[in-house]
């Protein structure tokens, strides 16, 4: 059975893109996540029953995790119910999806699976964030169903309010933090070419535009603040860019305030998320405790931490929160990155 355990626990981390434990239905177990890959390929699907699963990560020096687990009946479509549904009348009368079968459906059609609604340029940031040691807090734990194809975002409260879903389509900040957050890939609606067109694209209006690797060198951008461990100055964390749609760009002059995407054109804006990948070795980053994300709508000049609940975004630090001047190379005044505390929100 402890076997059993350590390899769902490996199984989940690469699917979910964390580190996780599992037990027994009504049974809390404590596991360390030593298990191989040798190990983790002689797993099977049929090895474990449980379609629900809570996880919660205990930062520590062996990065334990304790888990409880119930079984539920997940959400099932007895048949696709958007087979032969145009866009106009799917999106008539629209909500995000129920479920991961749900989305998964939706995705076929490429039908939205999040919210559809306008995204401002500032992220919206809930007024109780909780705060330790004088610094905001960063949520620890990742809450995973149906075996890691949902993740539950949680609010201040360690309350699950919100979910994503592996593969499905996203487009305002917080869905897309959180979907990129928990499963290390970017939604179905990112093209990974920064020059698509809505036109040449089945995602119309709701395509988004992935601008792939980071290089965040502060030396030939100082005035860029520097992200933490990041490659691009000697550390060893690979990060990635993406776009934010806005329904403005005036925090930078040099974009037009127009939408994002129109329907026929994109005009990309100054908004993205930044996020890590990959670590030295060219390894996923798995474990929540080393991932970083942020979100920067001034093109690089000061960002946010995503603190991985709704409304958690962190202190800004940056060159214009440094009174430096726009994307200047001349006169650039960066404050550095704001660490966080660390602690486990959620709440059964």
């Amino acid at each position: 059975m402890n076997r059993l355990i350590a390899l769902l626990l490996s199984l989940l981390m690469l699917l979910g893109g964390c580190n996780v434990s599992s037990g027994d239905p009504d049974v809390t177990q404590s596991v360390t996540t030593t298990e191989t890959q040798t190990e983790l390929e002689s797993f099977t699907e049929a090895d474990t029953d449980t379609d629900t699963i809570a996880i919660t990560f205990i930062e520590t020096v062996t990065v334990e995790s304790e888990v409880e687990t119930e079984t539920t009946e997940p959400h099932t479509h007895d048949a696709d119910p958007y087979e032969g549904m145009s866009a106009a009348e799917f999106y008539a009368d629209y909500s995000p999806a129920c479920c991961y079968a749900d989305s998964r459906y939706r995705t076929k059609h490429y039908f939205m699976s999040g919210s559809i609604d306008e995204q401002d340029q500032c992220p919206t940031v809930t007024a109780d964030q909780p705060t330790a040691d004088g610094m905001l807090v960063r949520n620890t734990s990742c809450i995973y169903e149906d075996r890691g194809n949902t993740y539950c975002i949680l609010d201040a409260d360690g309350d699950i309010v919100n979910r994503v879903y592996k593969g499905g389509a996203y487009v305002v900040l917080e869905e897309v933090a959180a979907c990129v957050f928990a499963f290390g890939e970017i939604p179905a609606n990112y093209s990974t070419s920064k020059k698509t067109k809505p036109t040449a694209s089945p995602w119309g209006e709701y395509l988004r535009l992935n601008h792939s690797k980071f290089s965040g060198s502060t030396t030939k951008y100082p005035y860029e603040p520097e992200l933490p461990n990041i490659s691009g100055c000697g550390g060893d964390l690979t990060y990635y860019e993406m776009d934010i749609g806005t329904t403005g760009t005036d925090c930078d002059p040099g974009y037009d305030i127009t939408d994002y995407n129109n329907g026929t054109y994109i005009t990309r804006g100054a908004a993205r998320i930044v996020y890590t990948v990959y670590d030295q070795n060219g390894d996923m980053i798995i474990d929540p405790n080393e991932k970083y994300l942020f979100y920067t709508y001034n093109h690089y000049n000061d960002f946010q931490e995503y603190l991985n609940y709704e409304g958690g975004w962190g202190e800004m630090f940056g060159n214009i929160t440094g009174g430096g001047t726009l994307s200047s190379k001349t006169h650039y005044s960066p404050t550095p990155y704001v660490p966080t505390a660390r602690e486990d929100f959620y709440t059964e």
